[in-house]
Parts: structure tokens; C-alpha cells; sequence
């Protein structure tokens, strides 16, 4: 016999939680998405054998136990953990949800089972109270009405015999609800239940659906398109949903939200039978997006578990226009790698490399992980943050004990403590890695996993002296519309009904002021975080009117490339805003750079004479300095010495690149106190407003050459005004 109808409906939202896990259990026999749709609507007015099964075992390792003058209901050993085997993620999360309401309600069950007279019962041995808790349960939840059996179900002994126990004994079973429910003032067993776990379903519940968009296999404006064809209407914020409706997140700019009355509609749909749209806590986007900010075009990314696949496919999906690969450590067995390569494989990820070896397993100097750049690492933990205890443990790999945790409202001491060694341990394997950055993320509300982890892990010093060491940076997201929630070390969001509860951290490496930082990859940081703009651009194409460069033939560098040289394009004088813009690029480029440029790198010429402003001062009488032969040829041997102490002293550089101020400053004669510069400006044939001809300047070489130029260009004067005043 079928549910009842309100028990059916609130079955079948149960079900559609992990609708999606369940279509990717069978991608290796994918048959269309209207048939995983069928398949899933088939079986959610009953459970199969195996899955009785399945969850008694697990209600057996989570039960509440307790002491033995207090026990009147026995149970098996429990001291070897059972194996469970799954038919599919369908099955698996119906047991966990069943052996999780049979822990919930177990004082409620055991004395329906005492207050019947039903236990003991001779017939079912201890080992077996599990499997009878279990069905008890499903029992009332049904009405006490007669299961449904297919013909193609595997039948097993023993769930036939108890069932068949339990439905006859069904009138003094319902008999003893009722009493149980009188005594207790309850209108349903959900009333029995303590608040705060009437709250934190009611919460979880309420929950808006959070999604992200697989770029593997379309893009935003595609989704946005098609959303909009569906009748959705995109809104400022949570607050303003109102049935179809949807919102972007400030953090992310990939992820959308839903509300949560439309999680049954939109798993039925396209866009996530075809893996364009991927359900997931926000909490794991929040992560690999904190990756994406510090990684440039083409650093790895190491993943230190296996967690959900579902966060490997979004930082694959994130890094898919460039060259990196995302490592994946602890997949362990064939079989395990053979399922995730299908499972990526369907959603479109091709730059994923797994690694068989735990994470603690691996040396740092592995040859296959010298390109990594940021390892994330998402530890096991408590998981209390998390809205929904099966999600976690299904997603994440999460501890069954997660459940009875929940019911109790904390952790016990000693697993708190185990966590927290586990997760330090790995912590301070992370930092030997010569990686620039560290992204840890866990779903904890206690500081013991958390902020205690990380700052034990700096204090450790196991970077070792050859490593710089790793400080704390606050989290950048591109579209973070709050900037003062980014300005604290530590990021959190706390558990609430918009979202779940997760604790970020990131650790960077110290950088060096000498640091050789390309522009490329300034640029990568840049872009990834949102900050380039229509100002840069602009300012990259004036920079393009303004300079030209172009190659000399005149040395190679170390890696065998021609050094450039920059030429003037025109000499229109710039404007101050595109002076100070310039010049704020040049000094920034010049730090960067300042201990590996100590050499004339690349001359710069004017095409044209250029002209110095009028007014400068400068004597009429240079109007004729051409016409003085003997002063032109001490000029010229003097160039020819310079030149051949110059060849001497070249130096092979490595091609560097230069941003040069488009400043045209009046020619000034170099005085011995000025300071050396690593690039000059060599002008030739310039002349005045008034025509009047300036020798060419000569080039710094030392203090000694400085003042022999000077004493030139004094004769020079002298000899000029006497020859001028001849003339008048």
C-alpha cells in the first residue's frame, strides 16, 4: 500500500536533496535525463531490503547507549564497524536518513516496543534490535500500513522476518503511539523532538538553494538567457525572493541562488539533468574562488582530498582558460579514480590529475607538484556548521557520528581533539611545499579547528630557513560587494537561514621587495580579482599612440633574443594626468625590478630634433657653433673613445621590460654631482625656438668624464662669445 499523502510529499523533498548525486552514480550508463527522473520517481514510496539493512548497521555504530542497570532494550556488539555497500547514492542517502530518525526518536521507539509487550521477544535475537528499531520506524511513518514490494527486489531473510513481526503486532504498536503521544501533549512525534533540533531542521529546511554555474558547458549570459525563457526574474537579494526568483551572490560572481521551494522544479530540469547548473553549499565556492584570486595564468593547484567531487569540478571549471592542472591526492584505489574520471568526464573537466597517495604521503619536492602554486586544503571536521548533516556526509565523506553529534549540540572532547592534531598535522605537511599560498576551509563552529589550527601551524616554523616564511592575508573575492567583511584575517559565515556556517583562512608566503614579479602575471592577480577596468585600458592605448617599439641589432641577451629599444612615435607633450599615470607605473615596475637591472638596458632617440621650450636662458651665441672645425674634431674623438670603452664594458642582459614616462624634459648639461641613471637620453641635432644649434650632449661615464665635459662645454662658451663679438 502506498504512504499517506502528507508523509509522501515530504518524502518525495526529502529525496530530491541529492537528486543530482544520483544521476552521477550511473553516468558511466547514461540513458537520458527523463529516465534518471523515471527511476528516481519509482522508488520513493519504498524501501528496498538493502537499504533496512544499510541503515541498521548505521544506527548501530551511532545508537545512544546506555548503562547496563539502565538498559532495558539490548543490542548487539557493536564493536567492529560494519561494511556498507550502497547499490547507488540514492540508497545510501535513504539509509542515512532512516538510521538518523531512528536515532532521533529512539527513547520514543523503545517504549512503543516495551509499552506493547512486543520486546523481548525470543525469536529476535539482540543482534537484530537495530534492524527492529529501524522498520519500527518506517512502520509508523507508513501508518502502520503494508509496505510495497517489487518483483525484481532481492529479497533478505531477515528484514521479511521482521517485518512480518512488526505488522502483526501493528494495533498495539500504533495503540502505544498514541498512549505515548497523550502523555507527552504532542500533536505529531515532531513536538517530542527538542528545540533546537526543531529549529535546525525548520532552518536547514528553509534554506536557499545554492548552485554554480559549470562554465565546461555554458556560461553565464546562457543561463541567465534561459532562466529568463522559464519565467525566472533575477532580484537584488535573498530577501526579495518571491517563488521564481533568483539572485547572484556578492562573493562569487558563478553562483546563483534559488529559493528553496523550487529545489523538486529545478533538479528536474535541464540545466541540471545536463550538469550546467551543480547544487552545493556556498561554503565550497567561497574556497576554490579564494584559490582562483591568488593563482596567476598558469600556477597549479593541489587539492589535498577528495572530498566532494563537486569542489574539484568547480576549481577545474575556474582554471579552464589557462594552462594549470588541479591535483587531486587520496583517491587510493582504480576503482575510486575510474568513478571520478567518469563523473568529470560527464561534467566536462579535462585538466584534472589524480594521485593515488594521501596527501600526507607525498614529499614536497615530488617532481609532479613543482608548478603548484596554492594548495587548498579542506580537512575532515566536525561539520557542525553545516546546515544539513546528510549533505555533509554524503558530499564531504563525513563521519556517520556527525549525526549523533548534532542530536547532543557538541562534540565530545576527545574526537574534538583528534580533529584538531589531524588537521594541524596536515596543515604544517602544507607549508613544506614551495607553493605561494595556502586556502584551509572547514565547516567547524569551534575555534579549536579553526583559528587555534592556524596559528599553531605559523608558530611551528616548520617552513625550515630556506622557505620564506607564511603570514596571514584577509580573503579577496572578485564581487565582494562588502569590503569590511574582507577586512579580518579570518573569514566566517555564521549558520542562519541564508546560508551554512564555514570558517577561511589563507596563509601567504613573505614576499621579498625584490621579488622579480612579471607584468603578466600582475596583470593575472589583477584581472582574477576584478580590478582591471576601463581606466587601464585607456591607458594602455595612449601608452600604444605615445611609444613604438622596435629592435636593434646591437647585442643578444642571455637567452639569445635581440634587447629592444624604445623609440619616440610623435612628440606631443602629455597631459599631467597621463604623466602621473606613467610615471606611477614606472617607479611601481622599477621596484619590482631594482636588483636585477643595474644596467643601461635601452637607449631611447627621438626621431625629430627636439626642441627645448623658449625662455630657457640658454646663449644666442650657439647659433654658430657649427662653423668651429677644430671643437667639432675634439668632439668626435672624444664620442670614438667613449663608444670603444662602452664595447668593452657590455654586458649580456636578460631581456627585462621597461615602461619610460613619456616626459620631454629641456636639455640641461650634466654637472659632475648628478646621479647616475640606468637609461639616458640620447639627442642629437636639437635645436631652439630661435634656430639656434646645440652641440650634442655626451654621455655619463664616471666622474672623471663628467668633469672633462663640463670643462668642454666651458671652452666651448668662452671660445663662442669671443668669435660673436668679432663678429658685431
Amino acid at each position: 500500500m502506498p504512504r499517506s499523502k502528507s508523509k509522501s510529499v515530504s518524502f518525495h523533498e526529502d529525496v530530491t536533496n541529492d537528486t543530482f548525486h544520483l544521476s552521477e552514480m550511473k553516468i558511466s550508463d547514461v540513458k537520458g535525463s527523463a529516465e534518471k527522473r523515471t527511476m528516481t520517481l519509482i522508488g520513493k514510496n519504498v524501501c528496498h531490503d538493502s537499504v533496512y539493512i544499510n541503515a541498521a548497521k548505521i544506527f548501530q555504530g551511532i545508537r545512544n547507549k546506555k548503562p547496563k542497570d539502565k538498559m532495558l532494550v539490548r543490542y548487539g556488539d557493536d564493536s567492529v564497524s560494519p561494511a556498507l555497500t550502497f547499490e547507488d547514492e540514492y540508497s545510501q542517502r535513504v539509509s542515512y536518513e532512516l538510521a538518523f530518525n531512528a536515532l532521533k526518536y529512539q527513547e520514543l521507539l523503545e517504549e512503543i516496543l516495551l509499552d506493547s509487550c512486543v520486546y523481548p521477544c525470543q525469536s529476535i535475537p539482540d543482534e537484530l534490535t537495530s534492524l527492529l528499531v529501524v522498520m519500527l520506524y518506517d512502520l509508523q511513518d507508513r501508518k502502520f500500513e503494508a509496505r510495497e514490494i517489487f518483483d525484481e527486489e532481492e529479497p533478505v531473510a531477515e528484514v521479511r522476518k521482521i517485518e512480518h513481526f512488526l505488522y502483526s503486532f501493528r494495533i498495539k504498536l500504533a495503540a502505544a503511539l498514541a498512549r505515548y503521544r497523550i502523555k507527552h501533549d504532542a500533536l505529531s512525534i515532531e513536538y517530542i523532538l527538542p528545540e533546537t533540533i526543531r529549529k535546525h531542521e525548520q532552518r536547514a529546511s528553509a534554506l536557499p538553494l545554492c548552485v554554480w554555474i559549470n562554465t565546461f558547458k555554458t556560461s553565464l549570459q546562457d543561463v541567465v538567457r534561459d532562466l529568463k525563457n522559464k519565467g525566472f526574474t533575477e532580484v537584488e537579494s535573498v530577501s526579495d525572493f518571491n517563488h521564481y526568483t533568483y539572485c547572484m551572490d556578492q562573493h562569487c560572481h558563478d553562483v546563483l541562488f534559488f529559493p528553496s521551494s523550487l529545489k523538486e522544479e529545478l533538479l528536474n530540469s535541464d540545466l541540471f539533468a545536463d550538469c550546467k547548473l551543480l547544487l552545493q553549499d556556498k561554503s565550497r565556492s567561497l574556497a576554490v574562488h579564494s584559490v582562483q584570486a591568488l593563482l596567476n595564468m598558469d600556477g597549479d593547484v593541489i587539492v589535498a582530498h577528495v572530498g566532494s567531487h563537486l569542489t574539484i569540478a568547480h576549481m577545474s571549471a575556474l582554471r579552464n582558460c589557462s594552462m594549470s592542472r588541479v591535483f587531486v591526492c587520496g583517491v587510493k584505489s582504480s576503482a575510486k579514480a575510474d568513478e571520478l574520471r567518469n563523473l568529470f568526464n560527464h561534467m566536462g573537466c579535462e585538466n584534472i590529475q589524480l594521485l593515488y597517495e594521501d596527501f600526507t604521503e607525498i614529499r614536497p619536492t615530488d617532481p609532479r607538484l613543482q608548478n603548484a602554486k596554492v594548495i587548498l586544503l579542506i580537512p575532515q571536521c566536525s561539520g557542525l556548521g553545516f546546515s544539513n548533516p546528510i549533505d555533509f556526509i554524503l558530499s564531504e565523506h563525513g563521519d556517520a557520528g556527525l549525526l549523533k553529534d548534532l542530536l547532543q549540540g557538541s562534540v565530545s572532547k576527545d574526537k574534538l581533539c583528534r580533529l584538531a592534531e589531524r588537521q594541524l598535522t596536515e596543515l604544517m605537511h602544507a607549508m613544506k611545499f614551495k607553493v605561494q599560498a595556502i586556502v584551509y576551509c572547514t565547516s567547524s563552529v569551534y575555534p579549536e579547528e579553526n583559528e587555534l589550527v592556524v596559528k599553531k601551524a605559523l608558530e611551528s616554523g616548520v617552513e625550515g630557513h630556506k622557505l620564506k616564511r607564511f603570514r596571514l592575508v584577509p580573503p579577496v573575492f572578485p564581487t565582494c560587494s562588502n569590503p569590511e567583511s574582507c577586512t579580518d584575517f579570518f573569514f566566517r559565515t555564521e549558520l542562519s537561514e541564508m546560508s551554512s556556517g564555514c570558517f577561511l583562512a589563507i596563509i601567504a608566503r613573505e614576499k621579498d621587495s625584490s621579488e622579480n614579479v612579471s607584468v603578466q602575471d600582475i596583470l593575472a592577480r589583477a584581472a582574477s580579482k576584478g580590478l582591471l577596468g576601463s581606466t587601464a585600458e585607456e591607458t594602455r592605448d595612449n601608452d600604444k599612440k605615445q611609444w613604438k617599439v622596435t629592435e636593434h641589432g646591437n647585442g643578444v641577451t642571455a637567452s639569445g633574443t635581440k634587447p629592444k629599444r624604445a623609440e619616440f612615435h610623435h612628440h606631443k607633450v602629455p597631459s599631467p594626468s597621463n604623466i602621473n599615470t606613467a610615471v606611477s607605473v614606472s617607479k611601481a615596475v622599477t621596484k619590482l625590478r631594482k636588483k636585477n637591472v643595474s644596467q643601461p638596458v635601452s637607449y631611447v632617440q627621438p626621431k625629430k630634433p627636439v626642441s627645448p621650450a623658449a625662455g630657457t636662458g640658454l646663449p644666442r651665441v650657439l647659433k654658430h657653433a657649427a662653423h668651429l672645425p677644430s671643437i667639432g674634431k675634439v668632439h668626435g674623438r672624444q664620442m670614438l673613445a667613449r663608444k670603444a670603452r662602452a664595447e668593452r664594458k657590455k654586458v649580456v642582459l636578460k631581456p627585462v621590460e621597461i615602461v619610460f614616462p613619456p616626459v620631454i624634459s629641456p636639455y640641461v648639461c650634466p654637472q659632475p654631482g648628478m646621479p647616475n641613471s640606468s637609461s639616458y637620453f640620447d639627442r642629437t641635432g636639437a635645436r631652439s625656438v630661435s634656430d639656434r644649434a646645440l652641440p650634442p650632449p655626451l654621455p655619463k661615464s664616471g666622474q672623471t668624464n663628467r668633469a672633462k665635459e663640463s670643462a668642454v662645454a666651458v671652452r666651448v662658451l668662452k671660445l663662442s662669445s669671443r668669435f660673436t663679438e668679432k663678429v658685431e
